[in-house]
C-alpha cells in the first residue's frame, strides 16, 4: 500500500490574530503535521495515522499539549508516539467501515482546537466484468454494439471502463473510454468488418485496482440479428397429400445477403387452434431465394406458418407475421364416437331416434368442408339414406325392427369407412343414483355420479346441454368406462347459465334409465323475486304463494325461499319454504294490527329481497262461527246416511258400483246367447249393415316372414329375424279405430293364418291356439280348459264345430263334414268376414 503524506495547516487563533497585526501571510507555518498510511483504503481494513505539533508553534510555545483524535464526531483513543515528546500522537483504527469519513487531530481545550484532518475513503477493487456479448445491426447504418455486466459487489469507488478491440485481419487495435457507469457502448462501422475476426474485451480501473473480462472472438456477421422475415407465398404441393410449399424472402434492408446461407425456422398451427407447434422445425444452410416444403401435415386443413432466421449462431430474429395455406384434400379417415337417445311410438311402430356424433382421437376429417351422412345400408349410395348433414346430429324415424345404422363423413375428396352405430332401446334398468355437478373452474364442470352392480353394464355416458337453448347442436356428450364414476367435463360454459348434464348406464342390450343434474358454472343472486300474494285466510293463519322463478332470471340452483313477516309493533319472523312447493302457511297471527312481509330468494351465489306486501286478519264473528258449525253437521250427517244405505241396499247396480264382480275366465263362453239373439245377429243380405254384436274383440297378428330377394327396403337388410309375436296387429272389424291389444276386453283365443292378414286366403286350414287371460281367476276357484263352444240352440255338434278345447260328444262321423254354420258362431264368423274381404 502506497504511503500517502497528507499536511493539513491549521491556523491558531493567536496566529491569526498575529497576521492581522501586520505580520505577512507568507510566514504562516502550519502548526502540525497529519500522516496517513492511505486516503483510499479496502473498505474494513485498519487504518493508522500520525499527528506531530511543531515545537515552535507560537499557540504552544512553553506549554503542554494533549492531542486527541476524532472521526467525524466520535472520539478515537490515542497512543503517544514511541520515544517522541507530548506533541505527537498516534491513532489506528482497526477496521474502517464507513465508505466515505473525516479523520481530524485536535488539541484538547474548551472548546477543542483542530489542529488539521483528513478525509479518508474506504470501497472495493472492481470485479472483472460479466457476460460481454456483442450484436451487429445489419440496418443502416451498420453498427457493432457491446454490453456487459459491471459485478454484482458495489465499488463505492469511481470504476472506470474501457473497451478494448483488435482486428485480427488488418493489425488493428481501438481503445473506447466509457463515461462513468455506462456499462454498453456502440462501435461504428469504420471501426469494424463484418466477415473478419476480431478480439474484444473490457478493462475496469479504480483507485484500489483494476480487472478485465474475459475476451471474446467472433466476427461481426455472426454476430447480427436480422429483421423479420416475409413469406411470400404458402401453398399445397401438386399431387402430394399433407405438404405446404413455403416461399420467403428478408426484408428489404438486408437483401444484400440473399446470396447467402442462412438457419431457417418455421413453426406451424392449424387454423382453428391458440397454441403453435412446440418445436419449431429447423432448416439449415438455405439461401432465401429457395422455397422450403413442410411434409407429413393434416390432409385438407388450413395453417398457419410463421418463420426466423440467424446467420450461424447469430441471434434469432423476431418471427414474421402470418401466412396461412391448406394442404391437398383426401377422404376423412378413422371412426366416430357416437350416442344415440331412442324412443318407442306403440301407435305408429316406429323408433324415434336422436343420433349425437364426434370426431373421436383417431378421426381425421381431412378437409375444411364435411357432412354427415347416415344410412341404413353399409355400401354407400342414395338407397336407405335418413339424412345427410353437415351438424353433428341428426333425427329420424326407423322401422321397430331396425337394429343398425352406418355414419359415415364426407368431403369432396371421398367417404369415410362406416362407423356401425347399433340401434339400443331404452331398457327400465335404474342403476345410476346421487349424480352432482360442482364447478372445478370457469371452463370445467365436475361430475359425480354413483353406480350398482349391474351384469351386462358395458360403460356410462355423460350428456350436458344448456338449459335456456334448444339448439341440439349444443348437446355435448362424454363415454366412460364401467369403473369411472366421475368425469372432468370442459367447454364454453357461459356464467350464470344453467346446463342440465344426465347420466346414463349403457348395456350391451340398450341404454338404462338416467338420472339428471343442473348446474352452473358460476352463480350469482337472481335477478328478480316473484311477487307473493295471499291465497287464502282462515281463522288465524294466512297462506301465501307465488310463481315459480323463470329460469333464465335464477342465475344459480334455488338453495330456499324465506318469508319475513312482522306486525306493526312485533319483532320479525321467518319461515323457511319448500323450493319445490312455493308456499307457506303464517300460524297464530293477531287481528289487532296488519302485517307486512316480503319473499327472499337465495342461490349459493347471493340473495335477493322482493317487494314487501300488506295484510291483515279479521276476526270471526258468531253468525260465521254457527254456520261453520251447522255446515259440519249437515256433511257429517249426510256421510253416515249414504254409508247405511249402501251397506243395506239390496240394489246390483248399485252394489256393482262398490263390490265389483270378478269375471272368472275358465268358465267363460262366448255361446251363451239365445235364439233370439242368433237371428238378431244374421245379415239378411250384402247391403245390410251387421248389428253390433257386444263380443271381445279380435287380435289379428302378422307373424315376421322372411323378405324375397324382389323386396328392396333398405332397413330389411341389417333387420335381425326376429319372431315377436303381436309384431302387427291387424284390427278387428267389431271394433273401429282398434289398433292393438290395449283394450279392456279379454282375449281368450288365437287364430293362426298361414300368412299376413292383408294376404288372400290361403286354402290350407287355420292354427287355433288358446291364449292365457289377461285377468287373473279367483283363488277358490280351479283352472281348466274350457270346453268345446256349442250351438244352444241345436243342442248337436260336429267336428268341424269342434274349435277350442275337446269335447265329450265330439264322435268322428263317417259321412263328409257338412259346411260349417258361421251364422251360429259370430266370433269366428268375424273371421270368415275378412277371409273374404282379403
Amino acid at each position: 500500500m502506497i504511503s500517502t503524506r497528507v499536511s493539513v495547516i491549521v491556523m491558531l487563533v493567536a496566529l491569526v490574530n498575529g497576521a492581522r497585526n501586520g505580520e505577512p501571510e507568507d510566514d504562516i507555518q502550519p502548526c502540525a503535521k497529519l500522516n496517513t498510511s492511505s486516503s483510499v483504503v479496502p473498505l474494513g481494513s485498519p487504518v493508522t495515522a500520525t499527528c506531530v505539533i511543531r515545537e515552535d508553534c507560537p499557540a504552544f510555545v512553553g506549554q503542554d499539549v494533549h492531542i486527541e483524535w476524532r472521526l467525524e464526531d466520535r472520539l478515537l483513543p490515542s497512543i503517544p508516539a514511541a520515544n517522541q515528546s507530548s506533541r505527537v500522537s498516534e491513532v489506528v483504527i482497526p477496521s474502517f467501515n464507513h465508505t466515505r469519513a473525516s479523520l481530524t487531530c485536535c488539541v484538547q481545550a474548551s472548546p477543542a482546537q483542530v489542529l488539521g484532518g483528513v478525509e479518508i475513503r474506504a470501497g472495493y477493487p472492481p470485479e472483472a466484468p460479466q457476460n460481454l456479448s456483442c450484436q451487429t445491426n445489419l440496418t443502416y447504418p451498420n453498427t457493432l454494439t457491446c454490453s456487459w455486466d459491471p459485478g454484482q459487489q458495489e465499488t463505492h469507488l469511481l470504476t472506470e471502463y474501457t473497451l478494448h478491440t483488435e482486428i485480427w485481419d488488418l493489425n488493428k487495435n481501438y481503445s473506447y473510454k466509457l463515461l462513468p457507469g455506462v456499462h454498453r457502448y456502440t462501435i461504428p462501422r469504420s471501426d469494424f468488418v463484418l466477415f473478419s475476426e476480431m478480439k474484444i474485451c473490457v478493462k475496469a480501473v479504480n483507485e484500489l485496482g483494476e480487472a478485465t473480462s474475459v475476451p471474446i472472438t467472433m466476427e461481426p456477421i455472426s454476430a447480427a440479428k436480422f429483421d423479420p422475415p416475409a413469406i411470400t407465398k404458402l401453398e399445397a404441393v401438386p399431387k402430394k397429400n399433407g405438404c405446404l410449399k413455403l416461399s420467403w424472402r428478408l426484408s428489404q434492408h438486408q437483401s444484400w445477403m440473399r446470396s447467402c446461407r442462412l438457419n431457417l425456422e418455421v413453426r406451424l398451427k392449424t387454423a382453428d387452434s391458440s397454441e403453435w407447434s412446440d418445436h419449431p422445425i429447423l432448416v439449415s444452410w438455405i439461401r432465401p431465394s429457395r422455397p422450403v416444403d413442410q411434409c407429413r401435415l393434416l390432409h385438407g386443413t388450413q395453417y398457419l406458418a410463421q418463420i426466423r432466421v440467424r446467420y450461424h449462431q447469430s441471434p434469432w430474429s423476431e418471427w414474421s407475421s402470418n401466412q396461412s395455406g391448406v394442404t391437398l384434400e383426401s377422404a376423412p379417415a378413422g371412426r366416430l364416437d357416437w350416442w344415440m337417445k331412442v324412443s318407442e311410438d306403440h301407435l305408429q311402430k316406429q323408433l324415434g331416434i336422436h343420433l349425437f356424433w364426434k370426431p373421436s382421437k383417431q378421426f381425421r376429417a381431412n378437409s375444411r368442408n364435411v357432412s354427415y351422412v347416415v344410412s341404413a345400408q353399409k355400401l354407400p349410395g342414395e338407397k336407405g339414406k335418413v339424412c345427410s348433414t353437415t351438424e353433428k346430429y341428426c333425427t329420424f324415424q326407423a322401422p321397430r325392427r331396425a337394429n343398425k345404422v352406418y355414419l359415415s363423413a364426407v368431403n369432396a375428396a371421398g367417404r369415410s369407412t362406416p362407423t356401425e352405430v347399433r340401434i339400443l332401446l331404452p331398457k327400465a334398468r335404474a342403476v345410476i343414483s346421487d349424480v352432482s355437478a360442482v364447478p372445478h373452474d370457469n371452463r370445467s364442470l365436475l361430475v359425480r355420479w354413483s353406480s350398482l352392480d349391474s351384469s351386462g353394464l358395458t360403460g356410462f355416458v355423460v350428456v350436458w346441454t344448456p338449459l335456456l337453448d334448444s339448439d341440439l347442436s349444443l348437446t355435448q356428450f362424454e363415454i366412460t368406462a364401467r369403473n369411472q364414476t366421475s368425469l372432468l367435463i370442459t367447454g364454453s360454459f357461459e356464467p350464470y347459465k344453467p346446463y342440465g348434464i344426465s347420466v346414463y348406464p349403457r348395456f350391451k342390450d340398450g341404454i338404462g334409465l338416467p338420472q339428471t343434474a343442473n348446474a352452473y358454472s358460476r352463480q350469482k343472486a337472481p335477478s328478480m323475486v316473484p311477487k307473493i300474494r295471499v291465497k287464502k285466510t282462515w281463522q288465524l293463519r294466512i297462506e301465501l304463494t307465488w310463481d315459480e322463478l323463470p329460469l333464465d332470471q335464477q342465475n344459480g340452483i334455488i338453495q330456499s325461499y324465506k318469508v319475513f313477516y312482522r306486525n306493526e309493533n312485533g319483532p320479525v319472523s321467518v319461515v323457511n319454504a319448500d323450493p319445490e312447493e312455493r308456499r307457506v302457511v303464517l300460524k297464530d297471527l293477531s287481528t289487532e294490527s296488519p302485517y307486512e312481509a316480503f319473499l327472499m330468494v337465495s342461490t349459493s351465489g347471493g340473495s335477493l329481497n322482493g317487494s314487501t306486501i300488506h295484510f291483515g286478519i279479521e276476526p270471526l264473528d258468531a253468525v260465521s262461527v254457527v254456520m261453520i258449525v251447522t255446515a259440519s253437521g249437515v256433511a257429517l250427517s249426510l256421510l253416515i246416511i249414504v254409508t247405511v244405505m249402501t251397506c243395506f241396499s239390496n240394489h246390483r247396480r248399485l252394489k256393482g258400483r262398490f263390490w265389483p264382480a270378478v269375471p272368472d275366465p275358465a268358465n267363460s263362453s262366448i255361446k251363451r246367447w239365445t235364439s233370439q239373439s242368433t237371428q238378431d245377429t244374421h245379415l239378411g243380405s250384402d247391403s245390410e249393415e251387421p248389428n253390433p254384436m257386444y263380443l271381445s274383440h279380435l287380435s289379428f297378428l302378422d307373424l315376421p316372414v322372411k323378405p324375397g330377394k324382389e323386396d328392396d327396403d333398405p332397413w330389411l337388410s341389417n333387420a335381425e329375424d326376429t319372431s315377436d309375436l303381436g309384431e302387427s296387429i291387424c284390427g278387428s272389424p267389431f271394433t273401429p279405430g282398434y289398433s292393438g291389444s290395449n283394450s279392456d276386453s279379454v282375449t281368450y283365443s288365437t287364430v293362426i293364418f298361414n300368412g299376413p292378414c292383408s294376404s288372400p286366403t290361403a286354402k290350407t286350414p287355420h292354427v287355433y291356439l288358446r291364449s292365457e287371460s289377461t285377468q287373473p281367476l279367483l283363488e277358490s276357484e280351479e283352472s281348466f280348459t274350457p270346453k268345446c263352444y256349442q250351438n244352444m240352440a241345436t243342442g248337436g255338434m260336429t267336428k268341424g264345430q269342434c274349435f277350442f278345447g275337446p269335447c265329450d260328444d265330439c264322435v268322428p262321423e263317417e259321412a263328409a263334414d257338412p259346411p260349417i254354420l258361421w251364422n251360429d258362431f259370430p266370433f269366428l264368423r268375424a273371421l270368415a268376414m275378412n277371409d273374404e274381404k282379403d
